[in-house]
């Protein structure tokens, strides 16, 4: 028997939420965030199944090749931009789309003489304060790009917002405004929405939106879940109780004695630790199901096994399946018990569980 460690991910399950994006941003084109393997669901399955994407965000060459190599056609955009010289020519070759970000690679675009013309964004800094020209640079790069030979156009502008997951912060619609101020006039394709704005920020729709965690069926927002949104999760983290132990009053379980038996009670041993990509962090009452009835993750998780209370379970039996997250348990649920972010918990599964797709 092979250890029960599963990731099971849902192609339906996509395609619904790739739905739902259309439903919620119907004139404008997709590009659908596949970076960091697609949130850890893996990006060359993922692309593939997203026929109707317009385009793919990756973060950097070698994940974009990954996507090239696999036969996907669709435009791939570097949204971290280029970082060595020596990258442009084969980022040429493989016809990536890139993110004009600092003044380095304006200089290096300027003077290479690539296989093909380059189609670029142009990224502006609204607010964000991470990468892009500042609002009053960005006449005269968008000037000197247009100018250059190795740019096809027209020329796109991308800004990122920093609070639109806070449907009370004023800081996105100064950001709208902002990068409203500085592409005034100036002709090209505009992105500006991630996943919260495409749901809470009709008037940042423009031309591309960029989903990521709405795509995979997770709530952008920390009071939540994709359920208030009609998003279907595409990942299921499960695993199965490998043994069954009765403890007694005072005794404690796992690394550290984090939990101690306030009674005599039966735990289970799950076949999944933070090797498989669990958080190890995680705290004693986080929730998990055991045949599709909730329970709790008690002491601390271990590399390859962590304990679940089976006081209210005590028909459970070896070999009975349990849900991490995913279909019937709400990552953001376990995220906001840990007081963690769903996007670390997705993008760190690792390569040991066994993938499934349906």
């Amino acid at each position: 028997m092979t250890r029960p460690a599963y990731l099971t991910l849902d192609l339906s399950a996509l395609q619904h939420n790739f739905k739902r994006i259309s439903a919620y941003a119907p004139s404008t084109h997709i590009m659908a965030m596949v970076k960091a393997n697609a949130y850890g669901h893996g990006a060359v399955q993922i692309a593939r199944a997203l026929k109707k994407a317009d385009a793919f965000g990756v973060a950097s060459l070698e994940e974009g090749m990954v996507l090239r190599e696999a036969g996907i056609q669709q435009p791939v955009v570097l949204l971290n931009g280029l970082f060595d010289e020596s990258e442009w020519h084969v980022a040429s070759r493989y016809d990536f789309t890139l993110v004009i970000h600092q003044l380095s690679a304006l200089v290096m675009l300027e003077k290479i003489k690539p296989d093909q013309p380059f189609s670029v964004w142009l990224k502006i800094n609204s607010g964000m304060n991470r990468l892009g020209f500042d609002l009053h640079e960005v006449a005269a790069i968008y000037q000197r790009l247009m100018m250059a030979s190795a740019v096809n156009k027209p020329i796109g502008f991308m800004t990122h917002f920093s609070e639109a997951d806070d449907l009370n912060s004023p800081v996105t619609a100064h950001q709208i405004a902002c990068f409203n101020q500085a592409t005034a006039g100036l002709q090209g394709p505009r992105s500006l929405a991630h996943s919260a704005a495409i749901i809470a920020r009709p008037e940042s729709h423009a031309d591309f939106v960029r989903p990521g965690l709405m795509l995979y069926g997770v709530s952008p927002f920390a009071n939540k879940t994709a359920v208030d949104f009609d998003l279907k999760p595409v990942m299921t983290f499960s695993s199965a109780i490998e043994a069954i132990r009765l403890i007694k009053k005072g005794e404690r379980v796992s690394y550290g004695g984090t939990f101690v038996a306030p009674s005599d009670m039966l735990i289970g041993i799950v076949s999944l630790g933070y090797g498989d990509g669990y958080p190890r962090a995680a705290k004693n009452g986080t929730p998990l199901l055991v045949n599709g009835r909730q329970t709790t993750l008690i002491g601390r998780v271990c590399m390859d096994m962590l304990a679940v209370d089976l006081r209210p379970l005590s028909d459970t039996k070896v070999g009975d399946p349990v849900v991490l997250w995913g279909q019937g348990l709400p990552i953001e649920e376990v995220a906001h018990y840990n007081n963690t972010f769903v996007y670390e918990m997705l993008s760190s599964v690792t390569d040991r569980p066994k993938r499934a797709w349906l």
